[in-house]
């Protein structure tokens, strides 16, 4: 089905299903653990064997010898795989780092070996007993010390041009009155999920199934193909369930290749799971960065001209992170200069995590805001719907498809009360706690592509919908159900969503905050054809029918809906295309996020005691789980203001805290009681289900909400994440 207009009157507007609170349809499988993530899929097979990974203990070099004869004489190992056992694995796709040393070392933690055993706890013994002898290499590790050489960043990717530039911004800069120019860094950042990377290969014949918790299977499938060496037909990417990925298992990691490969070496099924301190340094991450933020404002507050420079590093063929991707549209300004630089680095790859770009970038040009408002005396959410544009500030023909920033803003300071903030810095104060507030606005990219669904109508009147997209607890199966339920006017108990196989039709999957508006609009792309068949099954003129409480209706006739597949199930299948509805509008979604923290004076421990999001993000197809996937995001956020960091061991190249115990997230007690507040916006041209997605957009803006509301405080401006107490605590207040 082609999709190029706004859509009119539909099914889905009827909205008896859709934009409803419903829990989750998977929920009572995951509250009582009958939800099988991919490490528990033991009936994958026979004979299963288990896997275990060394890590490189070098950062970069080269491995002069490998020895693995104690290692495969050892009780219960069946083989081990290194890089002399297998032909040379390719890179490719989205992720570009090399899954197995050998014979360089492109970083630590890289993969020398796999040991597969009968259990477990012998693979992991027989590990221990592999003996490398390395060459190391003098690698580059570290970002500020590269920061004055790195070049430009070689060609165009995602985030655009590595250089944008518009009108003159040195001459818009040097005249204006009032300016800002100040650096800000973010650190390297771990993707921190739940469930580790983990996988279950089998070989059967030449074709090979994985039980892998993949985001997007049908990069799973091509990218392993391309690793391995094998067509992008002959293998299968199961993945029902993922306990969080944040971008991180978007595609083919280490375990999923290096156990398809240990698998066929053994003969017979390896479940490979990779342990904890291993993830931090084998697996992609967030890359640190440092961005340079310059704004130009006359004295009425209108930005004459924005630059966003950025620094990033990666390994060689890898992506700098994009951090002007939402400075570029979120304010206007008619002088405008963005640059990128990519210092090449010998760390993990960095790639992508929750908000690449946008996050990030937020956070630098958030604060630059909040300061450049300072230096005008000018209230912060003021400065914002001052500089708002509906325009695309590059391209002024270029609209965006809707863009209710102002809304977001105006709503959200009225919500939290934002007229009470003290004005003054360091003004206000409960005891030994200095108060105050911040706010910071957000925007997130708003993607639709290309998704596919087969739809089942069985004689018992149950409707399953079938696809590939995956649920990484963001509420997929929910939505999913619920727009079938719609489109075939049945309740959402009638329903069975299956999701996360590759045999299913083919959908961009769960990441980029474009899961939600793709897969539902190919769900009702397959249910517009079912209801043509099932009316021309019934007698019925399908343009003139209505599915209703289970029946079909048109005039005065009505007949059930299971009447229609008494003779047998009925199926179809069709996807939703877009044509060029990409280059027609600029499609984003906005937000506004406000904080109130307490920093204790005596310590500089800081608090989050309350926070607000308001998001638009289109058609809200189910508040429930969108509320939750925004709150997911700032309690991120709040991880990136004040905690989360990977400390980099410059001399030796690697992170140091490669574990849960070291690299600290939030837990419940830095959580306080968080409001998400989603504005009345329907995207008509987005597809007919006219939905955006939020998940991303509940992450975009919120650090540096805080950050500001740290300044707010104290009086104390940090440009350093994360906010940690050292870096304000010999200038905090003097005690009265």
């Amino acid at each position: 089905m082609k999709f190029d207009t706004p859509a009119g009157a539909n099914p889905t507007d009827r909205m008896a299903v859709l934009g409803k609170g419903h829990t989750r349809v998977e929920g009572p499988l995951k509250t009582t653990g009958r939800a099988k993530y991919a490490a528990e899929f033991q009936d994958a097979g026979p004979n299963l064997a288990y896997g275990y990974i060394l890590g490189a203990a070098i950062a970069k070099g080269r491995i002069n010898s490998i020895d693995t004869s104690a290692a495969r004489s050892a009780p219960g190992v069946v083989t081990v795989v290194t890089y002399e056992t297998t032909k040379p694995l390719k890179k490719g796709g989205f992720f570009i780092q090399q899954l197995l040393a050998g014979p360089e070392v492109d970083n630590y933690h890289q993969a020398v070996a796999v040991v597969v055993a009968e259990t477990f706890e012998q693979a992991r013994a027989a590990s221990a007993l592999i003996r490398v002898d390395y060459a190391r290499e003098k690698g580059n590790y570290d970002l500020v010390a590269s920061k004055d050489t790195a070049p430009p960043c070689p060609t165009e990717e995602f985030g655009g041009p590595p250089v944008i530039r518009v009108g003159d911004f040195e001459r818009a800069f040097a005249a204006a009155p009032v300016k800002v120019d100040e650096t800000y860094t973010t650190p390297d950042q771990a993707h921190a999920m739940m469930e580790p990377h983990a996988t279950i290969a089998r070989w059967d014949g030449d074709k090979v199934t994985c039980w892998s918790p993949i985001q997007q299977l049908d990069w799973g499938k091509r990218d392993l193909g391309m690793v391995i060496g094998i067509p992008k037909e002959n293998v299968r990417v199961i993945s029902p369930f993922i306990g969080g990925g944040f971008g991180g298992k978007g595609t083919t990691q280490s375990d999923m290749a290096l156990a398809a490969i240990a698998a066929r070496q053994a003969g017979r099924p390896v479940k490979l799971v990779l342990q904890r301190p291993i993830m931090f340094n084998n697996t992609t991450h967030r890359p640190k960065t440092i961005q340079r933020i310059r704004l130009a404002a006359g004295r009425d507050g209108r930005l004459t001209a924005i630059s966003h420079d950025s620094w990033s590093g990666n390994q060689p063929g890898g992506r700098t992170e994009p951090t002007a991707l939402g400075t570029r549209f979120l304010y206007g300004g008619e002088n405008r200069l963005f640059q990128r630089y990519l210092a090449r680095l010998d760390l993990a790859e960095g790639n992508a995590l929750r908000a690449p770009g946008e996050a990030p970038g937020m956070m630098a040009l958030e604060i630059a805001m909040d300061e450049l408002a300072e230096k005008l005396g000018m209230d912060p959410v003021r400065l914002r719907v001052l500089n708002d544009v509906q325009h695309d500030p590059e391209k002024p023909e270029r609209r965006f498809s809707t863009r209710p920033f102002i809304q977001c803003l105006e709503e959200g300071a009225r919500r939290f009360g934002w007229s009470d903030r003290p004005t003054a810095p360091a003004s206000r104060r409960e005891g030994r706690w200095l108060i105050g507030m911040g706010m910071a606005g957000a925007i997130r990219g708003a993607p639709i592509a290309k998704a596919g669904a087969r739809v089942r109508l069985d004689r018992a009147g149950i409707v399953t919908v079938e696809t590939d997209m995956t649920d990484l607890g963001t509420g997929s199966y929910t939505i999913i159900a619920q727009t079938a339920a719609e489109m075939m006017g049945v309740p959402i108990e009638r329903v069975v969503a299956k999701l996360g196989d590759s045999l299913f039709p083919v959908t961009p999957g769960s990441g980029g905050q474009l899961g939600a508006a793709s897969s539902t609009a190919g769900v009702y792309a397959a249910c517009m054809k079912l209801r043509d068949t099932v009316a021309q099954r019934l007698g019925f003129n399908s343009a003139e029918v209505d599915f209703v409480d289970g029946e079909v209706r048109s005039g005065g006739r009505s007949v059930p809906l299971a009447e229609a597949a008494r003779a047998g199930d009925v199926v179809a299948e069709d996807s939703m295309e877009y044509g060029d509805l990409a280059k027609r509008y600029e499609q984003q979604t906005f937000g506004a996020h406000f904080a109130e923290v307490a920093v204790d004076r005596f310590t500089g421990v800081t608090r989050v005691r309350r926070m607000l999001a308001v998001c638009a993000g289109g058609r809200i197809l189910n508040p429930l789980t969108a509320r939750s996937q925004v709150i997911g995001g700032m309690t991120m956020g709040i991880g990136a203001a004040l905690m989360e960091e990977m400390a980099v061991d410059t001399r030796f190249g690697f992170f140091v805290n490669h574990d849960l115990a070291g690299y600290e997230v939030p837990v419940h007690a830095d959580v306080p009681h968080l409001d998400a507040y989603f504005v009345d916006e329907v995207d008509t041209t987005m597809s007919p289900v006219k939905a955006k997605g939020v998940g991303e957009l509940g992450l975009s803006g919120v650090a540096p909400a805080i950050a500001n509301a740290i300044y707010n405080a104290t009086g104390v401006r940090v440009r350093e994440y994360p906010m940690t107490l050292d870096k304000h605590l010999d200038r905090l207040p003097s005690i009265a």
